[in-house]
């Protein structure tokens, strides 16, 4: 089987009617390739060009369970269930793909290797984050007020990671070539599916979108870099929240993607 037959099959076996609902099968189908895919060294990773957008193609599929996996707060269930043996396990309709988290983020920095598969899951969480931000119930505090954005922040300081660990050995060329098709790409508005069906995630979602095009060409892949906190800000000034509330949650928020980032081993 050639790897584009491969990568056609995995995406056929593992995806659901509707993004985020799956069967056993289909879930334990994307587990076990990204098992045997994980079972090396996660940094040394490497896939064939073919496999890299059509895998991306897959995990994007697994919106939710992504998030939880690279946001890594509240997965008590996802670390309980995440070992090789363990089957997809079921709640709210759906079965869900859990692995071990060194396992998803070497899959995801091999996948990355493709800036246009990169851009994609970058863009699916940044969807999922507005979905979980937009949640939020009006009357929330402490723990329920403050876990959706620090878990998205930690969610996309990872990607910033994977990020740089995918650009670092590049010489600056291929850097800067990588980094542009990725902003091209999420730009674009084209690389996962549109499925915001909240008013408020969608406006969130759109609303960073306009402020990277607004900013320079030579600063915008920088401000991927604070992404977890200009969402985080946007959603808490449309709620009203107060000053001090707000700048200590962003605080949080920082350090939560800070810290995600500094995790992601070169």
């Amino acid at each position: 089987m050639s790897c584009a037959a491969l990568a056609e099959a995995i995406v056929k076996a593992s995806s659901g009617d509707a993004p985020g609902h799956h069967t056993q099968a289909q879930a334990q189908a994307l587990k076990d390739v990204l098992v045997v895919l994980g079972s090396g060294d996660p940094t040394k990773l490497t896939l064939d060009p073919a496999l890299r957008v059509p895998l991306a193609t897959a995990l994007a599929d697994y919106a939710p369970d992504l998030h939880e996996m690279l946001g890594g707060i509240g997965i008590t269930d996802f670390l309980a269930k995440a070992a090789p043996q363990a089957p997809p396990w079921q709640s709210d309709g759906t079965h869900h793909l859990t692995v071990f988290a060194d396992t998803l983020r070497g899959v995801v920095r091999a996948v990355g290797q493709d800036p246009e598969a990169y851009a994609l899951l970058r863009m699916t969480e940044t969807r999922t984050t507005a979905q979980r931000l937009a949640a939020v119930p009006a009357d929330a505090t402490d723990y329920s007020l403050s876990v959706p954005p620090t878990e998205s922040a930690r969610a996309l300081g990872t990607l910033d990671g994977i990020a740089e660990a995918v650009t670092h050995g590049k010489d600056e060329g291929q850097a800067r070539a990588w980094r542009k098709t990725v902003l091209d790409t999420l730009l674009d508005g084209q690389p996962s599916p549109k499925s915001d069906k909240d008013p408020r995630a969608a406006h969130l979602t759109a609303a960073w979108l306009q402020n990277l095009k607004n900013a320079s060409k030579e600063e915008r892949f920088d401000r991927l870099r604070t992404q977890g906190v200009d969402m985080a800000r946007t959603w808490a000034q449309e709620r009203k929240m107060d000053e001090q509330t707000q700048q200590g949650l962003l605080a949080k928020v920082e350090r939560s993607a800070l810290t995600a980032y500094r995790e992601i081993k070169l």
